[in-house]
């Protein structure tokens, strides 16, 4: 028995500990600093960066010396034959004599050392390898704030879904026990039948809200988890409340940030593609410059009639060469001057859409602190009229059952109080979407 009981505990224990190891729990910033590891598309990013750090090398590579070696082995099936006058050889004049010149078999071993000692374009090559690098180190850094975006919101989602659901079915059971002590007053014939059927018009309504609303809590959490770089269903836990992390994101001193988009990631994007296309056309311009190399190699050649290659007394003979190459370009039909006017075109277009994403970004921060300031000015409001709501509907209800007040009056100050408690939740949500849309664009980043 005692080893049946300790089974058990074994059992239980096991399951315990493996239910755990498959629950998340996360505060707000912890969900944050988890998907900045784990969320696919930033592991992409972070891919892309180490991606065009191996480029740049691999442009600064092709300046450098550059060694290769080969070897040769040639087996004659049937030599060649040359024909040389017989006369040479003291025959016929006029007549010729057949001649295979070298030996049947022969293998050639060659070491060459290669070195670029000028090229313009390498140059230009080096400078669009770092604007690449930094172009990547960019867009992985708005993949960051795009995704610490996108957690905040999801989380908030989750988090506005789990408030609704406990207010409505408080909202649930004070209706439940309102009809009941109203069917009861009308049992006794001191009520009309109409107020219990007013009542359970805004029970079905609450309920009907209410299961709605629980659906939806799997979705929001399916879509957080994804957002995470979680499995689709992980079971996610939040540690933070609504209301207080609303209070949190609170900070009216972001309503004075600098204005400055000089830090804006986008701006940073726009300047980059501006300086790519710079270089794009100072390529096309070095195209016109003469291209400068060198080599060295060394090689050793063996011949004979048979396979003898791997003896020790082979004889092999050894040559170098010392060589200097520059290409000049003299005459391309218009080409070179084509693709430099193409590549002044892209320029030009380049510094228009510099100039726009500019008045953009002016016109996104002016538009998002005035979106943050309304919504802390409404989440406000809203809390006013949460408390002025609940007042009216505890009066009505009072009145109500006293005899002094209607069903349809308690009814209207009930929807009145519902609809407030769902536009505080709202408000609140705002304020922290809100304050995290203006962080992005202003790319000021605190931890919450």
């Amino acid at each position: 028995m005692r080893k049946l009981s300790l089974f058990f505990y074994i059992i239980c224990f096991v399951t315990t500990g493996f239910a755990q190891e498959n629950t998340k729990s996360f505060s707000l910033q912890e969900a944050i600093d988890y998907a900045l590891e784990n969320n696919r598309t930033v592991k992409n990013a972070m891919l892309d960066v180490e991606s065009a750090k191996k480029q740049k090398w691999e442009t600064t590579a092709t300046g450098l010396p550059q060694i290769k070696a080969s070897i040769d082995y040639q087996n004659w099936l049937k030599q060649q034959v040359s024909l040389i006058p017989a006369e040479f050889f003291g025959g016929i004049k006029g007549e010729f004599a057949e001649v295979a010149f070298g030996t049947k078999q022969s293998m050639n071993a060659t070491a060459t050392l290669n070195q670029l000692l000028f090229d313009g374009s390498y140059l230009v090559g080096l400078q669009s390898a770092k604007v690449f690098l930094e172009i990547s180190k960019n867009a992985k850094i708005k993949t960051d704030l795009e995704v610490r975006k996108s957690v905040i919101n999801a989380y908030g989602n989750v988090l506005l879904i789990n408030e609704s659901i406990n207010i409505l079915e408080r909202n649930k059971n004070v209706l439940k026990k309102n009809i009941y002590e109203t069917t009861k007053i009308y049992e006794n014939g001191l009520e009309e039948e109409e107020s219990v059927e007013q009542l359970q018009i805004t029970l079905s309504s609450v309920e009907s809200n209410l299961n709605k609303t629980s659906r939806l809590r799997n979705i929001a959490y399916q879509m957080l988890n994804i957002t995470l770089g979680l499995d689709l269903n992980t079971k996610t836990t939040l540690t933070d409340n609504l209301e207080s992390l609303t209070d949190a994101f609170i900070i009216i001193d972001l309503l004075n940030a600098n204005d400055s988009i000089n830090n804006s990631i986008d701006y940073k994007i726009a300047v980059n593609d501006k300086r790519s296309k710079e270089l794009l056309l100072k390529y096309e311009k070095t195209k016109s410059l003469p291209r400068l190399t060198s080599f060295l190699n060394g090689s050793y050649a063996g011949y004979d009639e048979d396979f003898t290659f791997a003896k020790k007394d082979q004889q092999w003979f050894g040559s170098s060469l010392l060589g200097v190459s520059l290409e000049i370009p003299i005459f391309s039909s218009g080409m070179r001057s084509a693709a430099t006017q193409r590549a002044k075109i892209n320029l030009e277009k380049a510094k228009e859409d510099l100039t726009e994403i500019e008045q953009q970004l002016n016109l996104q921060i002016s538009s998002a602190k005035s979106d943050y300031q309304f919504s802390i000015e409404d989440y406000k409001n809203k809390k006013l009229n949460l408390n002025l709501a609940e007042r009216i509907e505890k009066k009505n209800q009072t009145k109500f059952f006293e005899g002094i007040g209607s069903s349809f009056e308690l009814r209207q100050a009930q929807t009145q109080l519902y609809t407030a408690q769902q536009e505080l939740l709202q408000a609140m949500l705002d304020v922290i979407n809100k304050k995290t849309a203006l962080e992005t664009i202003l790319n000021k980043i605190e931890k919450d």
